[in-house]
């Protein structure tokens, strides 16, 4: 969608795809410090009128190219960022086992970050 805009809410914790000042959709994630800054996407969701429009995927382009901007890393625990990012290797470097570990501890120390 060419006037979607998509908008990084840090203190949120979430990235928003807006058009006409509607919520079309969003990637709900943290920031981890430690072992090393990373974006951790939890949760995409797009509202149900704008699915199909490639809303999700342009969410997840822009989160790697925020991380990759801030020399931050993407540890994904969201299902759907997993299977974007397999299937776009070239955007979206591989997070080691080490920060992906450190993602889920992360959870399941604080669950509402889920």
């Amino acid at each position: 969608m060419a006037d979607t805009v998509i908008f990084d809410d840090r203190p949120k914790g979430r990235l928003e795809a807006r058009a006409e000042g509607e919520l079309l959709g969003h990637i709900q994630y943290f920031v981890l410090d430690d072992p090393a800054p990373a974006l951790v996407p939890v949760h995409t969701v797009v509202e149900p009128a704008h699915e199909g429009k490639g809303i999700a995927g342009s969410l997840v382009r822009e989160l790697y190219a925020i991380a990759a901007r801030e020399g931050f890393a993407v540890a994904p625990l969201c299902p759907y960022v997993v299977r974007w990012a397999a299937k776009h290797p070239d955007e979206a470097p591989a997070a080691s086992q080490e920060l992906l570990d450190a993602a889920r501890a992360a959870v399941e120390a604080d669950p509402e970050k889920w």
